[in-house]
């Protein structure tokens, strides 16, 4: 498969090295100096995966970062030179799939370019035949097997993770779901990051859906509320 991706760094050094590295390994490499730039090639191509700075002149990585995440899962790899967990924490819970402080070592850069876009690949392509086709819960309705999302007869546009939320909500209407599960089951076990991201998740359905019964168990999770079940 030729994987395209998108590179988005200031520093004409590091963007050449990582291009070079990168081009190598037989990638289609899209490289730009602002996030910017990097919005009008999210908009008029499809990448498999971004490498993003964070220190950026006008918009800056987090932004982008947040941008491409009301839209779309595509694996970010975040390198910057803020190395404060703070700054990681908030890479990661505005979307970021790793995080990599400068300096870096360029092999090790390919090799989490590679890991990210075997996990990218297998969830595109992961084999539903095991699922029920049709998930209904009130107003909501799943296709598993076409990834699809109908709220009171509309089809709502869903992001793979917010997708995944709907479907474990719905399978099991009523139950309390900690935010700990959610994570683990829509992230996977191996996610560096706090349950904050569960909250944005559930905000941003909220927001696609504005009658979804949704509800919060303070200081525990969520549920999907359904009275006829």
């Amino acid at each position: 498969m030729d994987y395209k991706i998108g590179i988005v760094e200031d520093d004409s050094n590091i963007r050449e090295i990582v291009e070079g590295y990168l081009k190598k390994e037989g990638y289609e490499i899209h490289a730009v100096d602002s996030a910017e730039k990097a919005w009008d090639v999210f908009n008029s191509e499809s990448m498999d995966l971004w490498v993003l700075d964070i220190m950026l002149p006008g918009m800056d990585g987090y932004e982008f970062c947040k941008r491409v995440r009301q839209r779309s899962e595509v694996p970010i790899i975040i390198i910057s030179a803020k190395d404060e967990e703070v700054d990681k924490i908030l890479g990661l819970e505005l979307g970021g799939d790793d995080y990599l402080t400068k300096p870096f070592s360029p092999r090790e850069l390919v090799a989490r370019v590679k890991r990210h876009l075997k996990k990218w690949t297998a969830m595109n392509t992961f084999d539903k035949q095991g699922d029920e086709e049709r998930i209904s819960a009130g107003d909501l309705t799943l296709n598993a097997t076409q990834r699809r999302a109908y709220f009171e007869g509309i089809e709502v546009d869903t992001t793979a993770k917010e997708f995944e939320m709907l479907k474990i909500l719905a399978q099991q209407t009523n139950r309390a779901f900690s935010r700990e599960e959610l994570l683990v089951q829509v992230w996977g076990d191996d996610y560096f990051g706090s349950d904050r991201a569960v909250d944005d998740l559930v905000k941003r359905l909220r927001k696609k859906m504005k009658n979804l019964p949704i509800e919060t168990v303070w200081g525990h999770g969520y549920r999907l509320k359904d009275e006829e079940s």
